[in-house]
């Protein structure tokens, strides 16, 4: 029966390795992303703390006098005073090149006709899902820039384009192997492969007795280099298949429509996001400003690590604000607010507390994936076990092919065997 189930690992290996090193090798990059920025430009996110602190408008201003026809989207403050405040704009150049883009397009459509229908709504609607780790859509939303200000001074520190980064290019190719819908699918299917190689590595690892139990538990750190690479694919392998399945389990989320859609059917809930509620117009009426909004957000709440403000994108859209607590469940547990454009009055509150168990559990699978929810342990554990999972493809064939050579040295010797024994 081992044997079944070791030709179905060994298959199913060599089929989707590559794209599995691949993906485990991107992730372990990504586990520290954050940490890693903060290192590498701490003048980007730390700045001395003063008494008095510049308004939100006083930053905004500042930015568009450096960056002229900057159209800000949003705003991100944190609790920390020694930590930067981020102001999300869409630069008025990428806005020109999609909208030449887009011109392009509408003539194409028009000289085409139908097909050029087709055209227009596959560009619309290309990347839907696909999401990088601040949260923006890749296609579905427009690509914006982040400018790191001085939260006392007012002054502008740092621009910052995450798609011009090299933790962006880890990340396309993590999520779909720079290939877009293509890769996304590879990347789909590879992973559920990997969930049906840990199962059989998980089956073929299992001892026979307490002898073997022991030796598949520890290194032989005396062994040669055969022994050395047997134990980094089946001992290594056995402490880091349960880390393993659970990234790569929550990662299908990302993949396949029917297995998130799964979630809530097995949860028995509603998978259904409530449209966002609509400003009261006002003509000759001023939008209130993100200093307005921030200051009411935080008589809700005041304890909160962050606050990030979105401005509305329609006359009658709301700003909509999520702040995470301090003591949150995971990182991906935060609470969400609208307000009124025009009046500031709270329109709707959408509490984590409050969500459905679907979209609770649905919450966790990112924290779950980047091993963030347990912690700084768990992030490390997340970041040595996808190292691990880099190294698999590879010891799994030196496996195979010192196997191979074994069967066929054993051939050879029963041949010589057979020969003499006729001579």
């Amino acid at each position: 029966m081992k044997n079944f189930f070791r030709d179905i690992h060994l298959y199913l290996s060599l089929a989707a390795g590559l794209v599995i090193a691949v993906l485990c090798f991107t992730g372990a990059a990504l586990v520290f992303e954050k940490e890693l920025q903060q290192t590498i430009y701490p003048e980007r996110y730390l700045v001395k703390p003063a008494t008095q602190r510049a308004s939100l408008e006083e930053m905004v201003a500042v930015l568009k006098e450096k960056v002229p026809g900057a159209k800000v989207s949003g705003v991100k403050v944190y609790a920390d005073p020694s930590r930067t405040v981020e102001i999300n704009y869409l630069d008025p150049k990428d806005q020109e090149g999609k909208e030449g883009k887009a011109g392009k397009e509408k003539a194409d459509a028009k000289t085409v006709g139908s097909e050029g229908k087709k055209v227009g709504e596959k560009a619309e609607g290309k990347g839907d899902g696909k999401k990088d780790k601040g949260g923006k859509k890749e296609g579905g939303k427009e690509k914006t820039t982040t400018a790191f200000m001085n939260p006392y001074s007012g002054e502008l520190i740092s621009l910052y384009s995450h798609r011009n980064s090299f933790f962006y290019t880890m990340f396309a190719t993590h999520r779909w192997l720079l290939a877009d819908d293509i890769g996304k699918m590879i990347t789909g299917v590879s992973t559920l492969i990997f969930l049906f190689i840990l199962l059989t590595g998980i089956i073929l690892w299992w001892p026979k007795n307490k002898k073997i139990l022991k030796q598949r538990l520890r290194f032989k750190w005396d062994g040669g280099w055969k022994r050395m690479n047997h134990d980094l694919h089946i001992v290594l392998g056995f402490y880091t298949a349960i880390f393993l399945f659970a990234f790569a389990f929550t990662g299908l989320a990302w993949s396949f429509k029917w297995f998130n859609d799964a979630i809530y059917v097995v949860t028995n809930s509603e998978n259904k996001k409530p449209e966002p509620p609509k400003s009261t117009l006002a003509e000759n009426t001023q939008t209130v400003s993100f200093d307005q909004i921030l200051a009411t957000i935080k008589t809700r709440e005041p304890e909160a690590q962050f606050y990030s403000l979105n401005a509305p994108k329609e006359a009658d859209g709301a700003f909509s604000v999520s702040a995470l607590p301090q003591d949150p469940a995971h990182e991906k547990a935060a609470n969400q607010y609208f307000f009124d454009q025009y009046s500031g009055n709270l329109l709707e509150q959408n509490l984590y507390a409050d969500k459905n168990l679907g979209q609770r559990v649905r919450a966790t699978f990112y924290p779950v994936h980047v091993g963030s929810i347990g912690g700084l342990p768990g992030r490390i554990i997340a970041f040595l076990a996808c190292i691990a999972g880099v190294t698999f493809p590879i010891s799994g064939i030196i496996l195979w092919i010192n196997r191979l050579r074994k069967k066929d040295s054993k051939k050879a010797k029963k041949k010589a065997r057979v020969a003499n024994a006729v001579r």
